[in-house]
């Protein structure tokens, strides 16, 4: 097989979450766990970093992960999903898995995956597992797919659990309430591994901290360590000061990061008790630079500048909420919003946060669990926006940027695949 032809293996044979919804979960660990069994279990070969969250948790495994580079480690980075390229799963110091290597996974565990039948995010995390030991990486920085206990990524045994924030997401899996979720996320908390939350929520700390108690797990809230207490926006960064003290830049400009920073910053600190040589221009250093270090996009991603042209990934209330923070900071004659949702979400609670005095741009993304553009439209005028419904996203990005002046603002979110979709000048 050819790159192309395997992942379209992949796409076909494995059930996707990201494509069909529920149908591809597995309610346990058990074909993870016969996979790396299969593979010797490569993920004992070095140390890791757990990250779970609602919203964040992207952000905050980039950014931990440009701290460790830049501190001279050899990291590996696995996220999901990705936006273009399905290697952007898998990364070690930023560069992308090679498309020989995922060939050769693929081709070698064909057997094995007829045999299994795993989902498509369990092969995805035993080819990192593998890569990352074939890497010979120092340390790897995992992300969880969704919830923490059963998640596919959850067969490691950490350096160090971090959990972001818990908001409403994937209720029908995780859970209907703050601490239903909250104790799914605690699920990979691991007896005597310290484990950080980086935001301290009423609902949700006594789980935590009941978790930790029964697993004699030390536990911190980050952001009762790590204040925020002075930050200045810009169209391409934030300035934020911790404590009164320390002074960082980061190249994420979204305000939502003041959010995450603090448990970045915790698990620094922890990782250099536990000996790793972190100092603190590694750490301001890294956080100028996460984009270029490890390739993140998505986030508050800026890519054009007159009209203003911003990519968000939000793609839940809570997210949704924090893009509103930041574009109260921007300056604009006319906003256009590009968007589409998947159908699992609670599209209604979304689009009732969305700005009435923009112009709409409904679309969806190529993929089954995508909302039709026509229902997205007619839920979209039902809470009052207005604008048209267009079947891609090429199309209605093409659209907004018709009908945008140099002064406007084009803002494209709704979910990781709307934002993938959107044509790029380097692509």
């Amino acid at each position: 097989m050819n790159y192309q032809q395997t992942i379209e293996y992949l796409y076909n044979r494995l059930p996707m979450f990201s494509k069909v919804g529920g149908s591809a979960l597995r309610h346990d660990l058990h074909n993870t766990r016969a996979l790396c069994d299969i593979l010797g279990h490569p993920e004992n070969r070095y140390a890791t970093v757990h990250i779970a969250g609602t919203n964040g948790k992207g952000s905050t495994s980039h950014m931990l992960s440009a701290i460790l580079q830049q501190a001279g480690y050899k990291v590996g980075l696995y996220t999901s999903p990705h936006l273009r390229d399905f290697r952007e799963r898998i990364r070690v110091n930023g560069a992308l898995m090679e498309e020989d290597a995922v060939i050769s996974f693929v081709e070698r565990m064909q057997p094995h995956i007829a045999a299994i039948d795993p989902s498509f995010f369990e092969v995805t995390v035993a080819m990192a597992f593998e890569y990352f030991a074939a890497q010979k990486v120092d340390i790897a920085v995992i992300e969880t797919g969704m919830g923490g206990r059963l998640d596919s990524t959850n067969i490691i045994t950490p350096l160090l659990s971090l959990i972001t924030n818990i908001s409403f997401d994937h209720m029908q899996f995780l859970g209907d309430t703050l601490p239903l979720i909250a104790a799914e996320k605690a699920g990979i908390i691991k007896p005597g591994i310290p484990v950080i939350i980086s935001e301290t929520q009423a609902e949700t700390k006594p789980v935590f901290e009941a978790t930790a108690a029964r697993l004699h797990s030390p536990i911190y809230f980050a952001d009762q360590r790590f204040r925020v207490t002075g930050d200045t926006p810009g169209p391409e960064s934030l300035q934020l000061t911790i404590n009164g003290m320390l002074s960082l830049t980061l190249d994420l400009p979204g305000h939502y990061q003041k959010k995450n920073i603090p448990g970045v910053l915790q698990a620094v600190e922890i990782l250099r008790q536990q000996g790793w040589q972190i100092s603190e221009a590694h750490v301001a250093g890294a956080l100028s630079q996460v984009k270029r270090l490890t390739g993140m996009g998505g986030r508050w991603e800026v890519i054009g500048q007159h009209p203003y042209t911003v990519l968000d990934v939000a793609h839940n209330e809570a997210g949704i909420r924090m893009v509103l923070e930041q574009l109260a900071l921007v300056s604009y004659q006319k906003l256009h919003i590009v968007t589409g949702f998947v159908k699992d979400k609670d599209v209604p609670a979304a689009l009732a946060l969305l700005p009435p005095d923009a112009v709409y741009y409904f679309t969806k993304a190529p993929i089954p669990r995508a909302m039709d553009e026509q229902q997205l439209l007619d839920l979209g005028r039902q809470a009052g926006l207005q604008g048209d419904a267009y079947p891609a996203v090429p199309e209605a990005y093409a659209a907004a940027k018709a009908n945008a002046s140099a002064d406007d603002m084009i803002l494209v979110c709704g979910s990781f695949f709307i934002v993938g979709e959107v044509p790029r000048d380097d692509a």
